[in-house]
């Protein structure tokens, strides 16, 4: 056997080397990696010695000869093939060991200089991964130290690789250069807001039992490059593993809750919040976001922004949460929650902020809609009141309504009081049967709709929306404005002695 090795992370590789050493293999290897390998007691030939060429440019060139490349290249089975290394005296690779230039690290940081992050593109080991991974019949590529183990493993039972590994190996070979070149070219085009090509690289993060339902597979990838993404720095204390459908209601919980500065608490049920709650304490935000809507907060997603107290365990043991996602928990309180199996519990450990350049994509037939994530701040300045007066209490509410209202599915209206919401309607094909089911909602759970806030995502287009949301008891809208028929709501408004403020931006979620 002959081994090309050639890495810039050198995790694991001097027992990968070694045991290749033991399986009588010769070892080949350029630059640094010939001398740490030398270092650590490994014979190695050097790859100048084969090219009978020294290293270039200040290293940029070193495994790109032919005597290198026709030993990866070569087909054993073609006679051409074999005949040109006779002439020619090279001898074929039967492995490859190739870990590329950390590239992603390098440009990560704020302030790199472009020339410095231009020398952290890898040009020889993509070019040999490739190699390799196109003749992978011959050639087994390795491009992760996690592989190191399993390779030597079947070289030890087997003498050789299977057909089978060699093809998985070379899978993850043009993986690892796709998503390698992905960065480079992300890097590159980061001066253009959508690019012509639009490059992305996903990691699997987590295997999943199924997706939306049982009859479908699923896995969670987080995007490469992310600052943070949704399971990053999170730690599953206890419970049963994450589903797909846990996992797309806790991505809707935590987009929701980073609207909130003070203690709140947001419970998900299917995508769309049913209880949102801002109060003094954490303790009392949760209490606020289960009495929105007990009966639909039964199996929901609840994320904190403050840390589970012992107190706060105990009200959380007593109703039934899939998954519980906070900035830590005392011990007391983990000790409660211990007790339901059923409940995950997730600790939250990222202290950073997500970033407001991310991108949303939804995926449609054959394709991808890419859009600037809706990061819209409820400022008051540019709002416009159009009629009757607020108090500072009442702003707080409809400000409260209109964060909450972005993240609901559109049709969308929010009823709140309080800062806290009490009727939802969501996802509606006509507006004045979200205002409808909101409002029949908050009357079916006792809350007193004297004196509400309405946030609606989008204009009304008619006045009977409204009117069916004052006749209930609501005092103040807050809406984007934009309609034809704008007077006719702001009179019927007037006419019932509340106030609506127009936004001027709408926020449709679909």
């Amino acid at each position: 056997m002959r081994a090309l090795i050639s890495t810039y992370d050198k995790t694991g590789l001097a027992v990968f080397a070694r045991g290749l050493a033991a399986l009588d293999a010769e070892i080949v290897a350029s630059g640094g990696t010939a001398g740490f390998l030398e270092d650590v007691g490994v014979q190695v030939t050097r790859v100048e010695s084969l090219t009978a060429f020294p290293e270039m440019l200040g290293g940029r060139v070193k495994t790109l000869h032919p005597r290198v490349h026709a030993g990866i290249l070569a087909r054993r089975d073609v006679e051409e093939d074999v005949r040109a290394l006779e002439e020619h005296s090279i001898e074929p690779f039967d492995l490859v060991c190739v870990n590329l230039y950390p590239f992603e690290k390098a440009v990560a940081g704020h302030g790199v200089a472009e020339a410095d992050a231009v020398e952290m593109i890898d040009v020889g080991g993509p070019a040999l991964l490739r190699g390799a991974a196109k003749n992978f019949a011959n050639c087994a590529p390795v491009c992760r130290p996690e592989d190191y183990g399993q390779v030597l493993d079947e070289l030890r039972a087997r003498g050789a690789l299977s057909a089978e590994t060699r093809r998985t190996l070379a899978t993850r070979a043009f993986a690892a250069t796709a998503a390698y070149e992905t960065a480079i070219a992300r890097w590159f085009a980061d001066r253009e807001t959508f690019p012509d090509i639009l490059s992305v690289a996903l990691d699997k993060t987590l295997e999943l039992a199924y997706g939306e339902n049982p009859h479908q597979r699923a896995a969670y990838y987080a995007e490469r490059g992310a600052r943070t993404h949704l399971l990053s720095r999170v730690e599953q204390l206890h419970g049963q593993p994450l589903s797909f459908n846990n996992l797309n209601d806790l991505s809707a919980a935590r987009l929701l809750i980073r609207e909130f500065q003070l203690p709140a608490c947001v419970i998900v049920k299917h995508a769309n919040p049913c209880g949102v709650a801002v109060a003094a304490t954490i303790e009392d935000a949760y209490a606020k976001a289960v009495a929105a809507d007990p009966v639909s907060a039964y199996g929901g997603v609840v994320v904190l922004n403050r840390a589970g107290s012992a107190t706060l365990g105990v009200s959380l043991a007593g109703h039934f949460v899939v998954v519980l996602f906070a900035p830590g928990y005392d011990e007391q309180a983990m000790e409660v929650l211990a007790r339901k199996a059923a409940v995950r519990v997730l600790n939250d450990t990222e202290r950073r902020a997500v970033t407001e350049a991310e991108r949303d994509y939804r995926r449609v037939l054959g394709g991808l809609l890419v859009q600037d994530r809706d990061w819209d701040v409820a400022d008051r300045e540019p709002m416009e009141v159009v009629c009757g007066e607020l108090s500072e209490q009442q702003w707080g509410d409809l400000l409260f309504a209109w964060r909450v209202v972005k993240h609901v599915t559109s049709n969308a209206i929010v009823l709140a009081t309080d800062l806290q919401t009490i009727g939802i309607g969501a996802g509606q094909m006509s507006r004045v049967d979200a205002v409808r089911i909101a409002v029949e909602k908050a009357r079916e759970l006792g809350h007193d709709l004297d004196g509400a806030m309405l946030a609606s995502d989008a204009f009304f287009p008619f006045a009977d929306g409204p009117k069916l949301a004052l006749d209930a008891g609501v005092k103040a809208i807050i809406q984007t404005g934009g309609s034809k028929r704008d007077a006719e709501v702001i009179e019927a408004v007037q006419s019932a002695d509340a106030a609506m403020v127009f936004t001027h931006r709408r926020h449709f979620r679909h």
